[in-house]
């Protein structure tokens, strides 16, 4: 399939933004079916909006443990509770792995 350039009009601002046809095929090859909506700047100000500009992990709060395997200080995602385990990343895949024999 050959793609051509198309001009296209931003849903937000109104402008006018070409679509370009290299665009065109890195969204063929990643499946998408729709054309974009918005013009390159509404779409990085719409992500930067939405929190997507820094990581999930880099927000998300964490909170200090001791592993109940190794003894090894760590960080949950979670707040620990009483008389409940707590492992730390390489023993809790441990763990899961043996479960699973």
């Amino acid at each position: 399939m050959v793609f051509q350039d198309k001009s296209l009009v931003c849903s937000d601002c109104g402008a006018t933004f070409t679509f370009s046809a290299e665009e065109q095929q890195f969204f063929q090859t990643k499946g998408y079916t729709n054309e974009p909506k918005r013009c390159p700047e509404c779409r990085q100000a719409r992500r930067s909006s939405r929190g997507r500009g820094d990581s999930y992990q880099s927000r998300r709060q964490t909170f200090p443990a001791v592993c109940a395997e190794c003894g090894k200080e760590t960080e949950v995602p979670f707040e620990p509770r009483e008389g409940r385990p707590v492992y730390c990343s390489e023993c809790y895949s441990k763990i899961k792995t043996r479960g699973q024999d």
